[in-house]
C-alpha cells in the first residue's frame, strides 16, 4: 500500500540515514521511483544517483562527495614546485619575482607559473610569513641630487652595530652605488672612528674611483655640529672635488633603497651573528658577492647590480690637489681655533677646517657667498658678522 503521510522530513534525520531507506523501500518494489522520489521530495534524478552510487559503493558511498575535480590540468607541475621550494630555502627572504628570475635562468624553457601563482605555493608550502606593515611618515620637502648614472651618487651609512659571538662590537660601514645599487663596500669595523671610517673609503676610492656626491644622514663620523655640519670626513671628500649630501634630520626614507638594503644585510648575516669579527666580515664579503653578481632587482629590470655598474673614470690622486680659486674671490685661512679674520675681526666657522683656505664671493651690497672647495657652505652678512648656513651644493663642476 502507497504510503500517505507528508514529505519525509530530511532535517529531522541525517542525510544519510535518509538515503539508505530511500533505497532500501525502492528495492522492496512497493513502490515506484516517481513515487518515492515525490514523497522524499527529490528530483528522479537524484533518486537513481543515490541508487547507482549504493549499488557501486554500498552504504558508504551515500556519503556527500567533494566536489572538487579529481584532477586539475592548470596545476603547476610538482618538479617546479620542487625546483621554487629549493630556490626559495637557500635564498629565504627573497621574493617570488626574483625567484622566478632566477629559476628562468636555470631552466628557460620550463613552464614557470606566475608570480601569484609563486606566492600561493610558497604560503601553502608554510615559506611565506606575512609581516606586519609600517605607517608611512609625512612627505619631506628636503630636495635630494637626482641620480642619473653610475658614480652620481654613492650612499653610506652605519647599519646598527651588534657583538659578535667574542662579545666584541661590530659597526657594518656599508657603501653602495644610488644608481646601481651594486654593493661597493661593507666593512666589520670595530668603532666609528674617523680613522677606521676614512680607511674604508680610501680603499673604495683607489678601486672604484670618486663619485661626484656622497649622500649620508646627520650621524657621526658623516656629519659635524658646527657650519653646515661638516665633518672631518666631508673636508677630505671636498678636498677631492666630492661634493657631501645628506638627507632631511629624522628622514630616513630618503634613503631607503640604502634601509632597505641593510634590512637584507641584517637577515642573511647577523642572524645569528659570526663568533669573530673576522668571521662576520667573510659572511659580509660572501653576501656582497651575491647580491651583487646573482640577486635580481627590481628596479634593474630584474637584473644585478653588477651589470649596471662601471668604475669611475675619476681617479683618486696621490696627493690631495690644491685648492684653486677665481681670482676675483676673496680667500681667508682658517685658524687653528676654526676662525678667519674679517676686517681685524675674528669669524668663527668650524674647527674642522682648520688649516684650509675658504673663498668669499661677494653678492650683494655686504652679503658674501662662503664656499670651500667647489662647495657653498653659507652666506655670510658682513654687517651683522653673521653666517647663515645653506645646504651643500656644487659650485661649478
Amino acid at each position: 500500500m502507497l504510503r500517505t503521510e507528508g514529505a519525509m522530513p530530511w532535517r529531522e534525520r541525517s542525510p544519510v540515514d535518509l538515503r539508505v531507506q530511500f533505497i532500501s523501500e525502492y528495492q522492496s518494489g512497493l513502490w515506484s521511483m516517481t513515487e518515492l522520489t515525490a514523497q522524499y521530495g527529490i528530483s528522479r534524478k537524484t533518486g537513481y544517483k543515490w541508487v547507482e552510487r549504493s549499488e557501486i559503493g554500498g552504504v558508504a558511498a551515500l556519503l556527500d562527495q567533494s566536489r572538487r575535480p579529481h584532477a586539475q590540468p592548470t596545476a603547476t607541475d610538482r618538479a617546479l614546485v620542487d625546483a621554487l621550494v629549493t630556490v626559495r630555502r637557500r635564498h629565504p627572504r627573497w621574493g617570488a619575482k626574483k625567484l622566478l628570475v632566477l629559476a628562468r635562468r636555470q631552466d628557460p624553457g620550463a613552464d614557470w607559473p606566475s608570480r601569484s601563482t609563486v606566492c600561493d605555493l610558497l604560503r601553502r608550502e608554510g615559506l611565506i610569513v606575512p609581516r606586519p606593515r609600517r605607517p608611512r611618515g609625512p612627505h619631506s620637502s628636503h630636495a635630494l641630487s637626482p641620480i642619473a648614472g653610475p658614480n652620481d651618487t654613492w650612499t653610506t651609512d652605519f647599519k646598527g652595530e651588534f657583538r659578535t659571538g667574542d662579545r666584541r662590537y661590530c659597526y657594518p660601514l656599508t657603501l653602495r652605488d644610488g644608481f646601481s645599487r651594486y654593493v661597493l663596500r661593507c666593512d666589520a669595523l670595530l668603532s666609528r672612528s674617523y680613522a677606521l671610517t676614512r680607511r674604508g673609503f680610501e680603499r673604495s676610492f683607489a678601486e672604484f674611483g670618486l663619485p661626484l656626491r656622497i649622500r649620508s644622514d646627520n650621524g657621526g663620523p658623516f656629519a659635524g655640529p658646527g657650519l653646515g655640519r661638516l665633518s672631518r670626513l666631508n673636508v677630505w671628500w671636498m678636498r677631492l672635488g666630492i661634493i657631501p649630501e645628506r638627507i632631511g634630520l629624522g628622514r630616513p626614507e630618503q634613503n631607503g633603497s640604502h634601509e632597505q638594503f641593510h634590512r637584507v644585510l641584517k637577515a642573511e648575516t647577523t642572524r645569528p651573528p659570526a663568533a669573530t669579527a673576522r668571521g662576520q666580515q667573510r659572511r659580509f664579503r660572501a653576501f656582497c658577492r651575491e647580491y651583487n653578481d646573482v640577486r635580481p632587482h627590481e628596479s634593474l629590470q630584474d637584473q644585478p647590480p653588477a651589470r649596471h655598474y662601471h668604475a669611475s673614470a675619476r681617479r683618486l690622486p696621490a696627493r690631495l690637489p690644491p685648492l684653486v680659486y677665481p681670482g676675483h674671490v676673496e680667500v681667508r685661512l682658517v685658524s687653528s681655533a676654526g676662525c678667519i679674520s674679517w676686517r681685524g675681526t675674528p669669524i668663527f666657522l668650524t674647527e674642522v677646517l682648520n688649516g684650509e683656505h675658504i673663498a668669499l664671493e661677494e653678492v650683494a651690497d655686504g652679503l658674501w657667498t662662503l664656499s670651500f672647495a667647489s662647495v657653498i657652505l653659507g652666506r655670510f652678512d658682513e654687517r651683522t658678522r653673521t653666517i647663515t648656513a645653506l645646504p651643500l651644493l656644487g659650485t661649478r663642476s
